[in-house]
């Protein structure tokens, strides 16, 4: 571990203390684990406590873990489907930080939004409501940002089917744009592999 982020870890455990769930290094970086309950207020005090100053939000997305490792790391274990991720950066210590919060609930994920914190939360909380569905309390505008209004179900999670669940097309006769179900049967192909006798010279 360098000397920076030697100094990021005391120092995250000299603010946070028992509100750290877990803090993890691999690969240079500092992973940071929270509750749920916790997130605002841990949130409030990276970005406030001058030791830490985490100024920027500069990444937020979700992650479905449904099946992540084949359904192993959900299925032998207590780790919720959802998580929200964030990634800071202190401009002034030269810190990166990634923030990781896990939804209580698989049925409706929701966390507290950081947009009060962090303006750029906006959209990124934005896009991970319509691509996962996870609601984040206390966005005073939470709509869908990347596909229309109309849209069912969200894209992104896993048990989502590749073909959606309804296709939009443009009607003649009623001279506007209609939604129906799905025409297209999904399927799984696999490629035939045809090998001539003696091909490419080997005997």
């Amino acid at each position: 571990m360098t000397l920076s982020l030697d100094n990021l870890q005391k120092t995250l455990h000299e603010v946070l203390g028992h509100k750290i769930k877990s803090l993890e290094s691999a690969l240079g970086e500092l992973t940071l684990t929270v509750e749920p309950k916790n997130y605002l207020e841990v949130c409030h005090a990276l970005s406030t406590e001058p030791q830490l100053a985490f100024e920027q939000l500069i990444d937020l997305c979700a992650v479905d873990y449904s099946s992540y490792k084949d359904g192993a790391h959900s299925a032998f274990t207590d780790v919720p489907r959802f998580a929200v991720v964030i990634h800071l950066l202190s401009i002034v210590h030269n810190f990166r930080l990634r923030v990781k919060v896990f939804a209580e609930s698989s049925e409706m994920p929701r966390v507290p939004s950081v947009n009060s914190i962090w303006s750029s939360a906006n959209w990124y909380e934005r896009e991970a409501f319509d691509l996962y569905g996870v609601i984040f309390d206390g966005h005073e505008d939470l709509r869908r940002l990347l596909t229309d209004y109309g849209f069912i179900g969200h894209p992104f999670r896993k048990d989502f089917p590749l073909s959606g669940h309804v296709e939009m097309r443009y009607d003649a006769e009623q001279k506007r744009v209609i939604y129906q179900p799905v025409s297209i049967e999904p399927r799984e192909v696999t490629p035939r592999i045809i090998r001539e006798e003696n091909y490419g010279g080997l005997h």
